[in-house]
């Protein structure tokens, strides 16, 4: 989910102060607003241009071209409306705060799910082969029993490559669509993955029956 980031004329305000940094073209303004919002918004050209053409017309912005590129630059009465009205543009840097912790929060949310579903699917596939393998033992002697360990391997590795591939669809999924991927999240699931791959190894250490 991609939280709102700019109310009504807050985008505005918030372009005035990005060329109130320095000049830049509209692509430039572009990757400027994703980067800011940590990839919780991307605008369109056709949101941007439009915009820059309005604060053109109202004198708060000039534009230059200089070979096949279009310059935008605050004028005078641009900084003049940016400096009275200072407070209005720290609650739109606040909001966008915000919206940067939400999308990290919500991508830490579901690492952390998958991560307990996983734990979960190992603990009961390590149960389900105990007592099959147990089973299998009394009925068929050892043998079998290691016939059927390489096939609950198969399985295994199965399990294990679907996990990862989903998860991986998950992550590059959420990045492509301008989503921030925090260190603190992969940290996390480097956490887990590691917790998980503990209780494995505990669960093989446990003597059978």
């Amino acid at each position: 989910m991609t939280p709102a980031v700019f109310s009504h004329g807050d985008l505005r305000l918030y372009l005035l102060s990005l060329l109130n940094e320095a000049p830049q073209h509209g692509y430039g303004i572009i990757q400027a607003l994703t980067d800011r919002t940590g990839g919780t918004y991307t605008p369109s050209a056709g949101t941007i241009y439009p915009r820059l053409a309005k604060l053109e017309e109202e004198g708060l912005v000039t534009k230059t071209v200089e070979g096949r590129t279009t310059i935008y630059a605050i004028t005078d009465a641009g900084r003049a409306e940016l400096a009275s009205r200072e407070q209005d543009l720290a609650g739109i840097e606040e909001g966008l705060a915000d919206s940067v912790r939400l999308i990290a929060s919500e991508v830490r949310q579901s690492v952390q799910e998958a991560m307990r579903s996983l734990r979960a699917d190992l603990a009961t596939a390590a149960h389900e082969e105990k007592k099959s393998a147990k089973e299998r033992s009394r009925a068929a002697g050892m043998s079998d029993e290691r016939v059927s360990s390489r096939e609950n391997l198969q399985r295994a590795d199965a399990s294990i490559n679907a996990f990862r591939a989903q998860v991986r669809t998950d992550l590059r999924t959420h990045v492509a669509k301008g989503g921030m991927l925090a260190a603190s999240v992969v940290s996390e699931l480097e956490q887990a993955m590691d917790e998980a791959s503990r209780a494995v190894t505990r669960a093989l250490a446990t003597p059978r029956d």
